[in-house]
């Protein structure tokens, strides 16, 4: 009797199993289009987007396609092909120019060191202590955290000013380094910025016990004075200035005026564009 209950039993199961088995999809829903936009993405997990890894980015374009619109993969934004296949998943149309954005540095460096460090070598680091050893709060540290995680050899250390800079025509705009870096000066522009304003230092949330530094923005808005093309906004919340590329001729001018030289042109100008200024 035991036997024969006990083979009852496992038939039951059985019976259950393999009801459960046909009526119940064999896949969670949308896990064969996750899979597909997976199988597109570069496989780095860099997680610079925002999500845990290429699968969990996947996972979230599964349930919001237009997220690729704000949450950007800069590598697949760089590689026309990944782009053509991923915008054909999405059912969207993605233009690369609108997407693509570069890395820029709100610093200019020679900020003053203010005490030895002699910790761990990286910025994470270095910035537990009091903020970092520079004389401005928002200095970069030098370190070169940055650089470590750039996966185009795009950021380099200035060896004099002790600040890094980004080569402009290497960076894909991934977003890494702005994940790495423990100070808020890394920040991700689109390609078509023209001048870069090289100082993070904000006026109006100054730190107790810290200065500028002297050679940080002094928020006097000749740059804003001198732009005769109304391409430079000032920000009074933040007291800085904004600038407008699709206005910007390139003139330099504010550059010029600029008596702490903290802004410049994000990249050589070009013969043509000398000419026509």
């Amino acid at each position: 009797m035991a036997i024969l209950m006990i083979v009852l039993i496992g038939f039951a199961c059985g019976a259950l199993i393999y009801l459960g088995y046909a009526k119940i999809p064999n896949k969670v829903q949308g896990l064969e289009k996750t899979e597909e936009i997976n199988a597109i993405l570069p496989g780095r997990n860099c997680a610079a987007c925002g999500f845990p890894g290429c699968f969990g980015y996947a996972q979230a374009l599964t349930k919001n396609p237009e997220l690729i619109k704000t949450a950007t993969c800069g590598m697949t934004v760089q590689d026309p092909d990944r782009l053509a296949k991923l915008s054909a998943a999405l059912g969207l149309t993605l233009d690369a120019s609108a997407m693509a954005k570069k890395a820029l540095i709100h610093c200019a460096g020679n900020s003053e060191v203010i005490f030895a460090y002699g910790g761990v070598e990286t910025c994470k680091a270095a910035a537990q202590l009091l903020s970092g050893n520079k004389k401005c709060p928002y200095a970069c540290l030098g370190l070169g955290d940055c650089v470590a995680v750039c996966p185009e050899g795009a950021i380099s250390i200035d060896s004099e000013k002790k600040v890094a800079v980004i080569d402009w025509n290497k960076c894909t705009g991934c977003g890494l380094c702005v994940k790495e870096c423990p100070k808020p000066i890394i920040e991700l522009v689109p390609p078509k910025t023209k001048i870069a304003y090289r100082c993070s230092y904000l006026p109006l949330r100054p730190i107790p016990g810290r200065e500028r530094c002297e050679f940080g923005c002094t928020h006097c808005r000749k740059c804003f004075t001198a732009c005769e093309f109304g391409a430079i906004e000032w920000d009074k919340e933040k007291a800085i200035p904004i600038f407008n590329a699709d206005k910007c001729t390139l003139c330099l001018k504010c550059v010029e005026v600029c008596p702490q030289h903290v802004l410049g042109a994000v990249a050589e100008k070009k013969e043509e564009e000398k000419v026509a200024a």
